[in-house]
């Protein structure tokens, strides 16, 4: 059994979309990561050397999200996996959620998202 690490909606500002509007305007997102790793060494030894820090993986997110351009947001949250999981070894699977709450839709929604799993065997 895996333990987790949660990150809850990191809100970013970036210019990901199929519109040239999208491009031009920028939106803002919500970016979600559920890290699975065993974290039993973190807790027992209170040391950070056990761990994935939340914050070195929240700035990866964000600096993806926002140094590049996206057409997708499933080809986003899917570079987010990909280099998060070679990024950090501990990382057994992540799960990255993108929300596009003012997505271009024209029906009255609240957002739509994409949410994948990656693990290190893919």
């Amino acid at each position: 059994m895996l333990d987790r690490i949660l990150i809850h909606r990191l809100a970013v500002f970036a210019r990901h979309g199929v519109l040239p509007e999208e491009e031009a305007l920028g939106q803002r997102f919500y970016l979600s990561l559920e890290a699975r790793l065993d974290l039993g060494e973190a807790g027992r030894s209170d040391d950070i050397a056990g761990t994935v820090s939340y914050a070195d993986l929240a700035a990866l997110a964000h600096r993806i999200a926002t140094e590049r351009r996206f057409r997708l947001i499933e080809a986003l949250a899917e570079t987010i996996a990909t280099e998060a999981l070679d990024a950090f070894p501990m990382l057994q699977a992540l799960t990255v959620r993108v929300d596009k709450p003012s997505a271009p839709v024209p029906l009255v929604l609240d957002g739509v998202a994409v949410e994948i799993t990656r693990t290190r065997r893919d």
